[in-house]
């Protein structure tokens, strides 16, 4: 069996709990990126680095795409979640850095 078989999954509720198991999955990613961008924010403090970096947020973006398209999944889907993402993280560094809100 495959990474991508999923026949051996046989009825909705078994369906259901591997999403939600997989969803514990992703919070605990995303849980992990937000200590990795916890320590970017107290890393630029000390260099002097603004939280907003547009050349980075293209590049993330730029690989979220590949990073789909190698995984099978929509691109698209993949850069419109980066994207809400990074502007969620970018908001949380620049807390951190005590940026002044620009909104």
């Amino acid at each position: 069996m495959t990474q991508n078989d999923l026949s051996h999954i046989a009825d909705m509720p078994a369906l259901r709990a591997a999403i939600d198991d997989l969803d514990r999955k992703l919070a605990r990613l995303l849980a992990e990126r937000t200590r990795l961008i916890d320590r970017a924010a107290e890393i630029k403090s000390g260099i002097g680095w603004p939280a907003r970096i547009d050349s980075r947020v293209e590049e993330v973006a730029a690989n979220a795409r590949a990073n789909a398209l190698e995984a099978g999944y929509d691109p698209d889907l993949a850069e419109a979640l980066w994207r809400l993402m990074m502007e969620h993280f970018i908001a949380q560094e620049a807390r951190a850095l005590e940026e002044p809100d620009d909104r």
